[in-house]
């Protein structure tokens, strides 16, 4: 996967641990979605397989957003449970430790999905 630059450029408004919560997410998705197109969409960074929207993630004051799209969110409802969320997102305050693993299988989650929905 090729960094995006307006994704480089989005993670430079960021320092300490909150860009460290965003590069861990960045690092995970081009892990576990190697072949995805990293760009920039809805002012954050976004992710794309076969043509169509993967996830995304964002910063703020005092959570980090990920978002992956309803699906990949209710599938996941139980383990995400201690968590504030809407319809298609979640929000991991910055003053708990990320979930790293369930990040990680909601991405391969995604990734599977994706893939099995390409015509």
């Amino acid at each position: 996967m090729v960094n995006h630059p307006e994704v480089d450029a989005y993670l430079l408004d960021f320092s300490g641990e909150k860009l460290e919560r965003l590069r861990l997410i960045r690092n995970l998705i081009h892990e576990c979605a190697a072949d995805a197109e990293e760009h920039f969409a809805y002012g954050m960074p976004a992710y794309r397989l076969n043509k169509k929207p993967l996830l995304y993630f964002a910063g703020f004051e005092h959570h980090t957003g990920f978002y992956a799209t309803p699906t990949g969110h209710s599938a996941f409802q139980e383990r995400l449970k201690g968590y504030k969320q809407g319809k298609g997102s979640v929000q991991f305050p910055h003053n708990q430790a990320l979930p790293l693993s369930l990040i990680r299988d909601i991405i391969l989650y995604r990734v599977e999905e994706n893939r099995s929905q390409k015509k």
